[in-house]
């Protein structure tokens, strides 16, 4: 089974208290979305490999560790996963970007593919799918799937906040992908949002609500 790794570090959980607030404005949820992607990425790449390199120093010519190997792809599940995206991209700025465009049919609340765009080398790169909430897991799911069809095996998952039912679903789908939350919700309501949430990310990050 792929382990779930919740981010409980005390500056997560602060910023994610302030995004569920219903009064919390557009301009501060984007940034919050950015700070907390920040530090998601920070656990999630902790296991990239190193390479030690000859460097110089205004000093002395010494030997120092970099990142080896290519280089990671974010892979945004959208549209809401750009918020996390953006603040993946800030940390880790020489990552290659991947979409997946998938809506929710609101009926079966199954993922409906209108997107698809990635490098061509994916397979040969570590890819972190991006999306703010793990809820039903259909969305990720999918993508997940269309990116190993492509290929690609070194996958992790990353979210702001995940329901023990899109959890228990996607493992049972990939048990190889590993999920990193900032929080481990309640559960789903009848409509498929996670409680007690924070509401529909994509429209609190763009004001579509």
């Amino acid at each position: 089974m792929a382990e779930l790794v919740v981010v409980d570090h005390p500056l997560v959980q602060h910023k994610l208290a302030l995004l569920r607030m219903k009064q919390t404005p557009v301009a501060e949820f984007r940034r919050l979305v950015r700070e907390i992607a920040h530090l998601l990425a920070y656990e999630i790449t902790r296991d990239l490999p190193l390479a030690t390199v000859p460097i110089e120093t205004p000093l002395v010519a010494t030997e120092a560790r970099m990142l080896a190997g290519k280089k990671v792809c974010i892979v945004s599940i959208l549209r809401a996963g750009n918020g996390l995206l953006e603040g993946m991209l800030e940390l880790i700025p020489s990552a290659r970007v991947g979409h997946i465009g998938l809506w929710r049919d609101p009926a079966t609340l199954q993922p409906v593919e209108y997107y698809y765009k990635v490098p061509t080398d994916i397979a040969e790169r570590p890819v972190i799918v991006v999306d703010p909430m793990l809820a039903t897991a259909n969305s990720a799911v999918r993508a997940v799937e269309r990116l190993k069809a492509d290929g690609a095996r070194d996958i992790k998952f990353a979210c702001l906040i995940a329901a023990p039912e899109g959890v228990a679903r996607m493992h049972a789908a990939h048990p190889d992908v590993p999920i990193y939350t900032g929080a481990l919700d309640q559960g789903l309501n009848d409509h498929g949002y996670i409680l007690p949430g924070l509401g529909d990310a994509g429209d609190r990050l763009f004001g579509t609500r």
